[in-house]
């Protein structure tokens, strides 16, 4: 059954994803509309590149990057707090493979932190798609801006890189990964996507596709990382709209700098 149009919240109304891919420069036409989608939706663009004052290099405290944190509410339904880390997890995404880059993304997809152990205040929500059983997890957290850089463009390296290659899971099942870029709009300071494909089969034979979306921004000293993953339908507009409304939310609580929330 569609979405309803009162289910689209803030994020569905935030910009139409046929503007914020024209601004990006690029298309996922071939990909699935979510049901909430409406190309027809007021569009007011994506928004330029986020502009820090000046000095303002001092990392976030807990409450603010708790206030940076897209949820639930943001989303709309059928988005919900999360009931808990799905199976596919330990049982597809933790595989190996024979190139380093290869089994870092791996490890990175897993894990989720794909800049390390964040340093200072971290904040983090965890969210499931009721109809399409996805799953987004959205952290904000604090990393040296040289080092979050480094690994965007380790990240932007990778479909070229790993494009098509093969990984073994722990219970022995062999899974084709493919990689690709994953458009972003143009905010924050640096930002990078990629969408992870795993094809194979389960013990019993049942064929198994995992989609997953990992996304980084960097706005001042803060990193916005973000997983969109599942076995059935993952639409590339949460992700990407996702990446919008958080960096520009960020960007706003950082001009605030260290005041009380």
């Amino acid at each position: 059954m569609p979405r309803p149009p009162a289910t689209r919240a803030l994020l569905a109304s935030a910009l139409s994803a046929t503007a914020l891919l024209a601004t990006a420069g690029c298309s996922v036409d071939d990909e699935p509309r979510p049901r909430w989608f409406s190309a027809s939706a007021s569009a007011t663009g994506a928004s330029p590149a986020v502009e820090q004052p000046a000095g303002s290099g001092a990392v976030l405290t807990e409450a603010q990057a708790r206030a940076a944190l897209v949820t639930e509410a943001d989303l709309g339904e059928p988005w919900a707090p999360t009931r808990g880390a799905r199976t596919w997890r330990d049982g597809l995404l933790k595989a190996t493979t024979e190139d380093r880059d290869c089994q870092r993304l791996l490890d990175t997809l897993y894990t989720e932190e794909p800049f390390g152990t964040p340093k200072g205040p971290q904040a983090t929500s965890a969210l499931d798609d009721g109809d399409t059983d996805a799953q987004l997890h959205y952290r904000v957290t604090a990393h040296p801006p040289a080092a979050v850089d480094r690994t965007l463009d380790w990240m932007k390296s990778l479909p070229g890189r790993c494009g098509r290659f093969t990984a073994a899971t722990t219970r022995g099942g062999i899974q084709g990964v493919e990689v690709g870029d994953l458009p972003l709009p143009p905010v924050g300071d640096a930002r990078q996507a990629l969408r992870v494909t795993l094809a194979g089969e389960t013990e019993e034979g049942e064929l198994t596709y995992l989609t997953v979306d990992l996304a980084a921004v960097r706005v001042g000293e803060e990193t916005i990382t973000l997983t969109n993953a599942g076995l059935d339908e993952v639409y590339a507009e949460v992700t990407q709209q996702a990446v919008q409304l958080g960096a520009q939310r960020l960007a706003e609580i950082r001009k605030q700098g260290r005041a009380q929330i």
